[in-house]
């Protein structure tokens, strides 16, 4: 049963635009509908109106930098966000999204790409129902007390590191504690590690 899906896509570019909707169309194991934002001053408007569970947008678009912020303002922040690169961009600048859709990517990748992002925000919702934090996220915790990486923590449970940051996001969220002394304080009280594991 084919997964139905709202994706916007914000790029002033109709070619770059249509040429992207006619990939995600026709992608097996998908009921895709789309929306466009084809300005900068659409963008918060597109959001409000449209609550996608995927937003595809130009990092160059204005707005773009603030997306969280936006997110949050428009009453959609469990949209998933991807950087359409038509461009090498700052590494720096692409660490707010949760992917990159590049002009050079196949139907393949595009459909590898959705059903990781669909995973994420499933996974996601669900934690929304609870304020406890799940096993995977647990297990995030004491990578992160034990100083490790987005990089090494996503080898060590053979996560993306887009899962993982997402999972990062809803433990602070969920904890209200956002720095790793927090989350350290968090995890001996719990005994989710113990503080001899922390001096070796």
């Amino acid at each position: 049963m084919p997964v139905n899906l709202h994706i916007t896509i914000a790029e002033s570019s109709a070619i770059v635009r249509l040429g992207l909707e006619l990939q995600l169309k026709y992608l097996p194991g998908f009921r895709i509908r789309l929306s466009e934002v084809t300005s900068p001053d659409g963008l918060a408007e597109g959001l409000r109106r449209n609550k996608p569970d995927v937003l595809i947008v130009n990092p160059a678009i204005p707005g773009a930098a603030g997306l969280q912020h936006l997110k949050e303002e428009c009453g959609c922040p469990n949209v998933k966000c991807c950087a359409l690169l038509l461009h090498p961009e700052d590494p720096a600048l692409l660490r707010t999204y949760d992917a990159q859709v590049s002009l050079f990517d196949d139907a393949g990748s595009l459909r590898q790409l959705l059903e990781q992002l669909m995973a994420e925000k499933r996974a996601a919702e669900e934690d929304d129902d609870s304020q406890t934090l799940s096993s995977r996220e647990k297990e995030i915790v004491v990578c992160v007390v034990k100083g490790m990486t987005n990089r090494e923590i996503a080898d060590r449970l053979y996560l993306s590191t887009h899962t993982v940051i997402t999972h990062r996001r809803n433990i602070a969220r969920k904890l209200q504690v956002h720095s790793a002394s927090g989350l350290t304080v968090y995890a001996i009280a719990n005994k989710l590690i113990e503080l001899k594991d922390l001096n070796g």
